[in-house]
């Protein structure tokens, strides 16, 4: 009645349920190699019969030795080693067979989880630390790959190898084998009961490793800052505090593992006392040989082991659902919305496209409106400004011609030149090329990240692309050129260098639009001027958008957006000129 209370109450509140959701999730991956696993499974039932038959011979060889028997030695001695060579053999195949799947099913996990990490709705996802995704990238897939096909083996193998034992002590003395058996209802009581706090343990353990990997990934991503604002000290106190949260936690899950292991330790021992106790009792009156005394102990140890690695699927198992819970958590957010353009909109491509918002709002998780009934337009063969404070929603819009973001109401679309439009969304990104705030770069050759723009691209024009962006004269005379190497975020050149080549890279793609995000804040005013004009006449159909707080680009542009107050404002010439000279 105990049991099936317990039973109840994890029912009602959905952990079993969850958990059993859970571990459909991970067998998925596991299903894939059935054939593996099966020979797997096969290859431990032989070496745990090849480890019985040794431990039998080995009972009679003791038994030839002190007389009970009259059997020759030598060929008992040849069964009992030969047969315990050959389980190691298969112990041996296995451990490799393990490794084959365990990496190959860890591959197939992380391809996957990749895959639809990238499909998933940028606002959603933005939730979550990057350390914190790379955390469960790294770790819980790692978790998850070792339980696809762990369990299962180990349940199966020692299953077979507590049942075969148990019969053949049944098979001598009954009594023996009933004190044996007494290790598994205590065993299963006390993994039962600690089922619920293992798995809250488990998962505030990997909680805080995931902020501890986040706040190491944004200190080293932002070395350069903490150096220069000599916040090396603070920095290194507030890891201390990440460290101290992470220690006890795991100091609080080891000592709920070795509370655990102490009382299953203290129960199998005594069991296996007692047990000892009686095989001497059957000794000393003769009803057992000292072979028989032998095997028994080697066989109540077995049947100890076995046990216990049944019993720690529990644990283990508790920890990998608990790794696809938080696996799934992410992968359960919405995808992003992708509407395919119709044929005839994408025929108009090379005409360019215009931008349009149409009485657009948007706000940001039930926050205050960041856009609130805002207008904006940019035609092909345009130069458009976005200007005004930071935090004001440049950014923001931005996001909103990149896809990555809808509005709340109002419309936001992409339009040719016959009057076809629509939404812009995930599949509409492929018309953009983007220059973001910041470096941009990776680590590789310039010419692998130029490549990124458009794969197949040509030395020539890989070489269009730069000198239109004012940066070939400086990478010709790079050591090796177009093909140096680059550090991580492009280490070795000046701020100015990297934006060139970030925008070289993005005018090397040729799309109908480009969105240049403060793209040309590290330029000077000659070279900045020059940088758009080229891009201009690379593309005279092009629409470009820019972000910038400089004066110097305002002239060029046909238009010019002031986004404050949560409005998108179009200033007239007069505005524009008196914003230019009192920036």
């Amino acid at each position: 009645m105990e049991t099936l209370k317990i039973l109840w109450k994890k029912l009602k509140d959905g952990s079993i349920r969850e958990m059993w959701e859970e571990w459909k999730w991970i067998y998925a991956y596991g299903r894939r190699y059935k054939k593996e696993i099966v020979l797997y499974v096969i290859f431990g039932i032989i070496g745990t019969c090849m480890t019985l038959i040794s431990s039998i011979a080995s009972k009679n060889l003791i038994d030839i030795v002190t007389g009970v028997q009259k059997d020759r030695i030598l060929p008992m001695a040849v069964i009992m080693v030969g047969m315990a060579v050959i389980s190691i053999l298969f112990q041996a195949a296995m451990s490799r067979i393990s490794a084959q799947i365990n990496i190959r099913i860890q591959n197939d996990v992380q391809a996957d989880v990749y895959e639809k990490l990238m499909k998933v709705n940028w606002l959603d996802l933005s939730r979550y630390a990057s350390g914190d995704i790379l955390n469960r990238f790294v770790s819980d897939t790692s978790t998850v790959a070792g339980s696809a096909i762990g369990w299962f083996p180990t349940l199966l193998t020692s299953s077979v190898s507590f049942i075969a034992s148990l019969c053949v002590i049944l098979y001598y003395d009954p009594t023996m084998a009933l004190i044996a058996l007494l290790n598994a209802p205590a065993m299963l009581i006390v993994s039962r009961l600690l089922l619920g706090k293992l798995r809250r343990s488990t998962g505030e353990v990997k909680r805080v490793n995931s902020e501890v990997m986040a706040f190491e990934q944004e200190t080293f991503y932002n070395i350069d800052s903490i150096k220069s604002f000599d916040l090396a000290d603070l920095f290194g106190e507030r890891l201390q505090g990440f460290l101290q949260t992470f220690r006890q936690a795991n100091l609080d899950y080891n000592m709920l593992s070795v509370r655990t292991k102490a009382v299953l330790s203290i129960l199998g021992t005594l069991i296996q006392y007692a047990g000892y106790g009686w095989g001497v009792y059957r000794l000393w009156t003769g009803h057992i040989s000292y072979g028989e005394m032998m095997l028994f102990l080697q066989l109540a140890s077995r049947l100890s082991s076995n046990l216990n690695s049944i019993v720690s699927i529990v644990p283990s198992t508790i920890g990998a659902t608990a790794s696809a819970g938080r696996l799934m958590e992410i992968l359960n957010l919405p995808h992003e919305e992708k509407i395919e353009a119709p044929e005839a909109l994408d025929a108009l491509a090379g005409q360019g496209f215009r931008i349009q918002l149409e009485n657009v709002t948007f706000s940001y998780r039930d926050e205050k409106n960041i856009l609130a009934e805002s207008n904006f337009r940019a035609a092909p063969g345009e130069i458009v400004a976005l200007v005004g404070p930071s935090g004001e929603g440049k950014t923001t819009l931005i996001r909103m011609f990149l896809g990555l973001i809808v509005p709340s109401a109002g419309k936001a679309v992409l339009g040719g030149a016959d009057g076809n439009e629509i939404a812009l969304n995930a599949a509409t990104r492929k018309y953009f090329s983007y220059v973001p705030q910041g470096n941009s770069l990776f680590s590789g050759t310039v010419a692998q990240n130029l490549k990124l723009g458009k794969e197949d691209a040509t030395e020539e024009e890989m070489e269009e692309a730069l000198k239109a962006a004012c940066a070939w004269e400086f990478v010709s005379e790079l050591p090796g050129g177009i093909h140096g190497t680059l550090g991580e975020k492009g280490r070795g050149l000046s701020e100015g260098q990297a934006q060139r080549i970030a925008i070289a890279r993005a005018v090397l793609k040729d799309a109908p639009v480009l969105l240049l995000d403060e793209a040309t804040s590290a330029l000077d005013v000659a070279t900045e001027r020059k940088v758009l004009k080229n891009i201009m006449k690379s593309r005279p159909n092009r629409t470009c958008i820019v972000t910038t707080h400089r004066p110097s680009v305002l002239g060029m542009c046909r238009r010019v957006y002031r986004v404050m107050d949560a409005e998108i404002v179009e200033l007239d010439q007069e505005e524009s000129e008196r914003l230019a000279i009192n920036f």
